[in-house]
């Protein structure tokens, strides 16, 4: 089944990621910061699935971290065929509250480390002929939730743009727009999801299943579950005055 790389790989949406792909036949390439944790994790799924798993250590908001990882995608001898850009990165506090070092460093994990190893892994894949790329949206992509937001409505918006630039190479991109997961982000953010209704949450199995079927059939879109859709769609129609006083009350990831 090949090789997936998976970044943010030692937890929430990112370790589902791992285990659905394990599960599938797919060996795989850990990446996150935390060495223990992933060497945790890899001895699990090995020993349960009988995948190999790859360590690869790196903090994707350091420039030469970002590069290891770049290079481990452009391996031709041990190639990678499908990327999954997962590294979230959580705020608790306003952009006016946070150090602009910190909001740096949030750019760096979510949009520049998705540019930098879907460049790499692209041109890769292509040279093959075969692949497939799929970055983590969010459905704040259509909000004002600050540099969340932002952050979340540039990867929808370059994975379309890849998608259109790899048409008829064989290679494609996708990307999933996920609601409210219960996942330890929340946690690492700062943020009490007991205050959140029970209605709000969906499971990481069905976000990562929805996730990589959409793969499968080399849809560039996929936001799963139905009340994320609907919830989706009326923010769309929704004015954006309204969008943003509706947002606005909302916690800052």
């Amino acid at each position: 089944m090949g090789t997936a790389l998976v970044t943010g790989a030692s937890s929430g949406l990112g370790e589902e990621f791992c285990w659905q792909l394990a599960a599938s036949g797919h060996n795989l390439v850990v990446v996150a910061r935390r060495e223990d944790v992933l060497n945790q994790l890899a001895e699990k799924i090995h020993n349960y699935t009988g995948v190999n798993v790859e360590v690869l250590v790196a903090d994707l908001g350091k420039v030469k971290d970002r590069a290891r990882v770049c290079t481990r995608l452009t391996d031709e001898e041990h190639p990678v065929g499908l990327l999954v850009n997962n590294a979230g990165y959580g705020k608790d506090r306003t952009f006016l509250e946070t150090p602009v070092s910190v909001e740096k460093t949030a750019l760096d994990v979510m949009v520049t480390a998705v540019m930098e190893l879907s460049h790499a892994a692209a041109k890769t894949m292509v040279s093959r002929g075969r692949g497939a790329i799929l970055n983590v949206s969010s459905v704040a992509s259509d909000t004002g939730m600050g540099t969340y937001s932002a952050h979340k409505a540039w990867v929808k918006a370059f994975t379309e743009g890849l998608a259109m630039d790899l048409r008829g190479t064989g290679v494609t991109a996708t990307a999933v727009m996920p609601g409210m997961v219960n996942t330890a982000f929340h946690d690492r953010s700062g943020f009490d999801a007991s205050t959140v209704n029970s209605i709000v949450w969906i499971k990481a199995e069905t976000v990562v299943s929805q996730a990589l079927q959409a793969v499968r059939e080399g849809r560039v879109l996929v936001t799963p579950s139905l009340r994320y859709k609907v919830s989706s769609a009326a923010t769309k129609l929704a004015p954006r005055w309204l969008v943003r006083e509706v947002t606005s009350r909302l916690p800052h990831v």
